[in-house]
């Protein structure tokens, strides 16, 4: 009688820690999809007040036309490198996006260097509209960002840690690719006038 006690036992843990375990990582992973959803839904809503903008930009100065077309072709490139949910594993596409964004950032930070030599522009309602719009939109990036990162880690840590490992290896799943630095981010850009 002791013995179908134990035996009752055991299998009830083993039965709790297989219906745990089975649904932990496609909880996570589904998780990480949601976070990399927000961090494009961030992106996204960067490129459409770009051309805003530049249109506004345009109509209240005469400056150096190179840096309006580098945020332009900046913005063109950055919607020709998309990643899906499903490559968040490839560390050259998650790079190659990284990069074209990296590429918007720079280019919107030129413009809005430029700016502050143009007093109207300044003043103009629409382009202080704007400038905080996309200066929100920045700082909701990088929230969106941390938060991706921090899911990453989770599924991540999951899938390479006991039981997590037994279950990573039964779906056949990888570990995510997180977000870096992108090159020369340690270095303040040079804002001259």
């Amino acid at each position: 009688m002791s013995n179908r006690i134990w035996l009752w036992a055991i299998l009830g843990v083993l039965a709790v820690f297989i219906v745990s375990g089975i649904n932990t990582i496609p909880r996570l992973d589904e998780q990480v999809k949601a976070a990399w959803s927000q961090v494009e839904n961030q992106y996204q809503r960067r490129m459409d007040l770009i051309p805003n903008l530049v249109e506004t930009v345009k109509g209240y100065a005469n400056f150096e036309q190179k840096t309006l077309t580098d945020v332009i072709e900046a913005r063109a490139n950055a919607t020709k490198v998309t990643i899906t949910a499903d490559q968040l594993t490839d560390p050259e596409a998650v790079k190659k996006f990284e990069q074209a964004q990296g590429e918007v950032s720079s280019a919107l930070s030129r413009l809005m260097a430029v700016s502050e030599r143009y007093p109207d522009l300044k003043a103009n309602q629409n382009f202080m509209a704007l400038q905080s719009q996309l200066e929100g939109t920045e700082n909701r990036i990088a929230v969106a960002r941390k938060d991706y990162i921090e899911t990453v880690q989770q599924y991540n840590t999951t899938v390479r840690t006991f039981p997590g490992i037994i279950w990573a290896h039964i779906y056949g799943v990888q570990p995510k690719q997180t977000f870096t630095a992108t090159e020369g981010a340690a270095t303040p850009p040079a804002v001259k006038f």
